[in-house]
């Protein structure tokens, strides 16, 4: 009876790691170029680094364009209609599955550090490094023109390094320190504004809400662009209900 006691105690402690194992598999809803949706289960894509939705890069001419939203549409063209199998790694501090994904036996993190739409995650691991090396060689993705590393982006500063194959020109600190979330909408195709109420609850409008001339896109007061109704309630935001 003790031994059967033991094996079912047993069982129990090695229940969780099992689950973090299994395989989660379907076709994905592509939030931004490392996070995604299967289900009702978030993931965010492990090793490596892609740009936010709204982070700005610099092209080959020196002009701004909106990289993350070009890395999340080049990932939805290459892969967005397969079946994907995601391995469970662990769970970030936002309660997210980090996983490495394949579809069609194809690495999809190494796709996108190979592409230039994303960059390898060091510090995790070093599984993508020579794909990095790849990409910034071919100039390829993000590597054509100007940007921060996502990592630096997101705590950004005036001492922030820029990498890609074109010279930055005299203003390009100003313009890749800034973000999608500026006065003006970073293409025709991202005019859904999203700000945050007093409550602390963003909240999303679209062109035809009734406030949605009225609100004033600042940084300083947390509003953004998004691309898509989808892209805005994977924010965590809300449509105004007036």
């Amino acid at each position: 009876m003790k031994s059967t006691r033991w094996f079912a105690l047993f069982v129990l402690l090695l229940l969780p790691a099992i689950a973090q194992a299994a395989d989660i598999t379907g076709v994905p809803r592509i939030r931004e170029g490392d996070q995604i949706q299967i289900g009702n289960q978030r993931l965010r894509l492990g090793g490596i680094d892609a740009p936010a939705t709204d982070q700005l890069c610099l092209n080959t001419k020196g002009e701004r364009w909106t990289c993350g939203v070009a890395a999340r549409d080049e990932l939805v063209k290459r892969f967005g209609g397969k079946s994907w199998t995601c391995q469970t790694r662990a769970v970030d501090r936002r309660g997210r599955t980090v996983a490495r994904c394949s579809a069609d036996g194809e690495d999809i993190q190494k796709w996108m550090v190979t592409n230039g739409w994303a960059l390898a995650l060091v510090r995790i691991t070093r599984d993508y490094e020579p794909d990095e090396k790849v990409a910034r060689e071919a100039k390829a993705g993000m590597w054509q023109g100007s940007f921060i590393a996502p990592w630096d982006w997101r705590a950004r500063n005036k001492k922030t390094t820029i990498l890609g194959a074109t010279k930055p020109g005299e203003n390009a600190s100003t313009i890749l320190l800034a973000s999608a979330s500026g006065p003006l909408a970073p293409s025709p195709d991202c005019t859904i504004k999203g700000n945050v109420n007093r409550s602390g609850e963003c909240i999303y409008h679209q062109p035809t809400s009734r406030w949605y001339a009225k609100i004033e896109m600042r940084i300083s007061k947390g509003t953004r662009w998004f691309c898509s109704v989808d892209e805005a309630q994977a924010a965590g935001c809300r449509e105004t209900k007036r």
